[in-house]
């Protein structure tokens, strides 16, 4: 599976990923008590109908689709972990400033990159796996296959922890390739060329193309 392919697949766990939006308007205690699988199941398929049912996304209001990602999606997903993830030893070498400006880029860009996807897949049919995890457990993995008519269902696996305010989402699995370190290889080619500085400067960049065209051309 190319990186491409596993960056456009990822648009459809996105999808799932909305299923956490809920909890920006549910009780603290429903966010804390309900198992993460439930919480998965049960909102995706809200998420996906408010993106169907609304006029404007269906139309190509992709603005508006952004928005809806920040304010419903974004706030559970622990975005330092994830840019840490994707730098693998060369988060070691950004210093507190450029840590902060990496992590906002790299939100930016899965935002950006997904945005346009997210509304084309809001028709497709979920299969919740049933969460194989303890009651205690703070680190679980939520198991959803996206069926496609005429192929294989795509599997989309979620690495979860549980926090003070929360299950956040930490990393997404793609086909069983992680999308963070897919992103690996790429971010520590511009560090070790054109150092911390100039991965930030890239994605900048990166993000302005994205901003422009719509969606990520790869």
């Amino acid at each position: 599976m190319t990186a491409t392919r596993i960056r456009r697949l990822a648009s459809v766990a996105l999808v799932v990923a909305a299923s956490v939006a809920a909890l920006a308007a549910a009780p603290r205690a429903r966010a804390q008590d309900v198992p993460p699988d439930q919480l998965v199941k049960g909102v995706t398929l809200e998420v996906v109908e408010l993106i169907t049912k609304d006029r404007e996304i269906k139309a190509g209001n992709r603005q508006k689709l952004i928005q809806l990602i920040d304010a419903k999606v974004l706030p559970h997903f622990n975005f330092s972990a994830m840019t840490a993830l994707a730098m693998g030893q060369s988060w070691n070498k950004a210093n507190p400033e450029q840590k902060k400006r990496l992590t906002e880029e790299f939100r930016t860009l899965l935002v950006r990159t997904y945005a346009s996807a997210l509304a084309a897949y809001s028709e497709q049919k979920f299969d919740f796996r049933p969460l194989r995890a303890k009651p205690a457990d703070t680190d679980v993995t939520v198991q959803v296959r996206v069926l496609q008519p005429g192929a294989q269902p795509v599997p989309i696996d979620y690495s979860m922890e549980k926090t003070a305010s929360g299950w956040k989402v930490y990393d997404v699995m793609v086909g069983g390739v992680s999308l963070v370190a897919n992103y690996r290889t790429e971010f520590n080619n511009v560090v070790r060329e054109s150092g911390v500085d100039g991965l930030i400067k890239n994605l900048s960049a990166k993000n302005r193309s994205l901003e422009g065209a719509g969606l990520e051309k790869k």
